[in-house]
């Protein structure tokens, strides 16, 4: 089993969509393999929140189902449970390792590392923004979650990741 963990400030809507996004790109892969997925937020003042509004709307949009997604703050034992822990921009990734022990560093990553160099390296917050914000967000966590379950299940960027880091 492989464990995959992607993290956000606030678990409302970056992270709970490349969730729900990783989720249906595994399934509809038609691949076996365990690979579970869940998010969690660095700074998650209200834990227990569904996504946000805008984020569900955009995702029933696209036919994902984010809807019983659930915000929850990132938890010390998530380091060792979780085998990848991906932030969506290098602020939560920041936070990560400030509050990881040393032996899981080799964990935490930016979600946007799999994707080639004509990627942004960096997932935006569209929360003070439009719906065109949460539509970019879908557009780069589709993006992502391709390239990121093509690793895990050749095993090559996945293992590199982590005998480098």
């Amino acid at each position: 089993m492989i464990r995959i963990l992607f993290i956000c400030m606030g678990n409302t809507c970056r992270s709970p969509i490349a969730e729900g996004v990783a989720r249906a790109v595994f399934a509809r892969s038609g691949r076996d393999g365990n690979i579970s997925f869940d998010s969690a937020g660095t700074h998650t003042p209200r834990e227990g929140e569904r996504p946000d509004p805008r984020a569900r709307q955009v995702a029933a949009s696209r036919g994902y189902d984010i809807a019983g997604l659930k915000s929850r703050r990132v938890r010390q034992e998530d380091f060792e449970k979780f085998d990848l822990i991906l932030a969506m921009d290098k602020t939560n990734l920041a936070n990560l390792i400030g509050i990881c022990p040393s032996e899981h560093r080799h964990k935490v990553h930016l979600f946007l590392s799999y994707v080639d160099e004509t990627c942004p390296p960096e997932v935006p917050d569209p929360y003070y923004g439009s719906l065109a914000g949460f539509q970019r967000v879908f557009d780069l966590c589709e993006q992502g979650a391709e390239a990121l379950i093509q690793a895990v299940l050749s095993k090559t960027h996945f293992f590199r990741h982590n005998i480098e880091s």
